[in-house]
């Protein structure tokens, strides 16, 4: 099977993932992709595909996104993706898989790493990290969804509003990696497909999101991360 056809439908089944239960999707895929791609243009595909994964899944639920989040969200982003662009300028892309394995862990497993997190319940912090860190490591979409799901107890207006949130981190981090001159049409085959599929799973999980045992689903998918981050953390060693 083509890789183009082979990533659209990882694609697809991410995204679904995603439209499901708000996230996970972006952080199996970016576990996936370096198997694909190489390390240059691991975060600048991840990052455009997961926007139109998440611009896509904020239309279709459109209805439950709570706008007033919005411009704290995007004023911190803005100063996070400045302040984090600039050591990415220093970072060693060697170390990227290194950065997402680690950083999968401990947010997964760690209570005292994901306590330090959530000490930053502003909005404009919590933007401010979630896009700035999304430089380096590419997905870092449980950070804004932990404070959402404090903040509100319906599951469709979290994954609506995280939806919107992640599309604006992802939106600046593409800008950055635009500005840094990296090619994007270099990827069009790849890219289409996986876009496609993005866009055909936010519809598939936003139709599934009601039928699927949450808690079941996410202990599941706590597994599967956590073996493609040993993975990958494994594979970058030898």
């Amino acid at each position: 099977m083509p890789d183009e056809i082979l990533l659209g439908i990882i694609s697809f089944l991410t995204s679904t993932i995603a439209g499901v239960v708000g996230l996970g999707g972006g952080l199996i895929l970016i576990t996936i992709l370096p198997s694909f791609l190489p390390l240059n243009a691991l975060v600048p595909v991840h990052g455009l595909t997961q926007l139109s994964s998440n611009v896509s899944r904020a239309f279709f639920g459109w209805k439950d996104v709570k706008v007033e989040v919005i411009p704290k969200f995007l004023f911190g982003s803005l100063l996070g993706v400045s302040f984090f662009a600039v050591i990415l300028y220093f970072v060693s892309l060697e170390y990227v898989p290194l950065f997402i394995g680690l950083y999968i862990l401990l947010s997964l497993w760690s209570n005292k790493f994901n306590k330090k997190i959530e000490r930053f319940e502003s909005y404009v912090l919590i933007g401010f990290f979630q896009s700035g860190l999304s430089i380096i490591v590419g997905a870092t979409g449980p950070i804004a969804t932990t404070l959402l799901v404090k903040d509100y107890n319906d599951k469709h207006t979290v994954v609506a509003t995280a939806a919107v949130l992640k599309s604006i981190t992802h939106l600046l981090k593409v800008i950055v990696f635009i500005f840094f001159g990296f090619v994007f049409f270099d990827y069009i085959g790849i890219l289409t497909t996986m876009i496609i599929g993005a866009v055909a799973g936010s519809w598939a999980g936003t139709k599934l999101r009601d039928k699927i045992d949450g808690k079941k689903f996410m202990f599941a998918l706590k597994l599967l991360l956590s073996a493609l981050a040993i993975k990958l953390i494994f594979e970058l060693f030898i």
